[in-house]
């Protein structure tokens, strides 16, 4: 059973938008640190964007910052980012990432695809 469910992703134009969601299952969602990564075609996986369990502190890859938004709603055990200003680079399987602090919990989703063409 994988915990971590992603959905929200597809076809955009450059200059699109699209809001990627990953929900959480049998897990104590608030007590993780989530993150996005993305892995392109050919290159390494890559994190994106990065919450704290109380939110309170976020982080981006320059690439991203500006244009894109994580945030978290616990009561729903989901955490989203929110993709503005699409480009082609943007390309690739978004994944979202689960760590429980200060121990080895991690868990990976599966992966939703993101794809910017016109």
């Amino acid at each position: 059973q994988v915990p971590l469910v992603e959905s929200g992703g597809g076809l955009v134009q450059p200059g699109g938008s699209l809001r990627l969601s990953c929900a959480a299952s049998g897990i104590t969602f608030r007590r993780y640190v989530m993150t996005w990564y993305r892995q392109a075609p050919g290159k390494e996986r890559e994190l994106v964007a990065t919450i704290t369990v109380d939110g309170s502190y976020t982080n981006y890859a320059e690439s991203v910052k500006g244009r894109f938004t994580i945030s978290r709603d616990d009561p729903r055990s989901t955490v989203y980012l929110e993709m503005n200003s699409l480009k082609p680079e943007d390309t690739a399987v978004y994944y979202c990432n689960a760590r429980l602090p200060a121990t080895s919990n991690i868990y990976w989703g599966q992966g939703t695809q993101v794809t910017v063409s016109s």
